[in-house]
């Protein structure tokens, strides 16, 4: 594993440094077309904070100071986001390039925009509903009043990390709120989760429940169960509350039993094209990171084994030739095969931010789990 670390973070040097070149000041990378045409975003996309953050993790591990300069720009191309409050996403956002530059160098100057853009994210939470907003638009054939997608359990991150930052009771306390209440209501008996749940408003009731980017309502959209898994391990080690590490362990219960052997999920775990449908490299890397913590996390030995050789076997598995992109090609990105959303047609087997920011990430976690340390200065 040291190694095959060296070797990807070689590679995803290489990428990003080209990556790099593709970029204005006011853009940054989000996807390749399937004419191989390079797609950028602007800071507004949910996903703007994943570039800044790789940069970040390939500074931390290399301690190249190239890395560093370009995360440091990156990441203040998002300054201005700090005060949008349209959606929940601004835990990715900002947590991904401001969180992970004042972590990494403990400047003053990142601290601002992260309890400023905490504040406003905290702002879409209802006490009503017990739940932060995610969205403000409502998909034509919906009725959705108040839709929470599962995605928006990463954001707490953000909300947390900004409470312990600066003292803030409140920040903390919304985080736990929309944990607790997700538990109760984002869940099937299986364990599964639903992508989207819709509250009203006005008394706080469950309308509906749907998966919106799944294969079907009932069905266990892989990126989903990758959120549900990141967010209550991460929750259980921010918090130490052990119904977040109960729920962590038996969402990775049901994972580790539905997972194919080479550990990638497919896209959605009941698509009916199995065992002919794609594959979600996003989905996997995420699993990875989260697997990782879970091991460190849990109080059961023979889980915490279980949970460290299913990352280790889906870093394996993403690190190979079957993921693992050739410097100069893949656009520049580092993996292969994500999907973005296969019900609207949308980013299908392409290049995805994401995906490389949370391998990187998981391969971090790794080397420190398993001591094999990063090679920083």
């Amino acid at each position: 594993m040291p190694e095959l670390t060296d070797r990807v973070f070689a590679v995803a040097a290489a990428q990003y440094e080209q990556l790099e070149g593709r970029l204005t000041d006011e853009t940054l990378p989000r996807s390749v077309a399937s004419d191989g045409k390079f797609i950028p975003s602007n800071i507004r996309w949910w996903c703007s904070g994943f570039y800044p953050g790789s940069l970040w993790y390939i500074y931390e591990y290399t301690g190249d100071k190239t890395f560093r300069e370009l995360a440091e720009k990156n990441t203040f191309k998002l300054y201005p986001l700090k005060q949008k409050g349209t959606d929940h996403d601004l835990g990715f956002q900002m947590n991904c390039s401001f969180g992970n530059a004042y972590r990494i160098t403990g400047e003053q100057k990142y601290l601002e925009p992260i309890h400023t853009s905490a504040r406003v994210l905290a702002g879409r939470f209802s006490p009503v509903t017990g739940v932060i907003r995610s969205w403000d638009f409502v998909r034509k054939g919906r009725d959705w009043k108040y839709p929470v997608i599962i995605d928006n359990m990463m954001n707490l991150e953000h909300l947390y990390n900004a409470g312990l930052l600066f003292g803030d009771d409140t920040l903390k306390s919304v985080a736990v709120t929309h944990a607790n209440t997700t538990l109760c209501n984002h869940f099937r008996p299986d364990f599964t989760s639903y992508h989207l749940v819709d509250y009203d408003p006005a008394d706080g009731r469950v309308r509906r429940k749907e998966t919106v980017q799944g294969f079907s309502d009932e069905s266990a959209w892989a990126r989903g169960q990758a959120w549900a898994l990141y967010g209550y391990t991460m929750m259980f080690r921010l918090s130490g509350y052990e119904c977040y590490l109960n729920q962590a362990e038996n969402i990775a219960g049901m994972l580790l039993e539905r997972l194919p052997d080479d550990g990638i999920p497919y896209w959605d775990f009941d698509s009916d094209r199995i065992p002919d449908d794609l594959r979600d490299a996003s989905a996997a890397a995420i699993m990875a990171s989260a697997f990782v913590d879970l091991s460190s996390l849990t109080n059961k030995p023979e889980e915490k084994g279980r949970y460290l050789k299913m990352a280790e076997k889906q870093l394996r598995t993403l690190a190979s030739d079957a993921y693992l992109a050739r410097p100069g090609e893949n656009g520049n990105f580092l993996l292969m095969h994500s999907v973005g959303s296969r019900p609207d047609n949308h980013e299908i087997d392409v290049p995805l931010t994401y995906a490389d920011y949370y391998f990187l990430e998981a391969l971090l976690k790794y080397s420190r789990t398993t001591q094999t340390k990063p090679n920083n200065n």
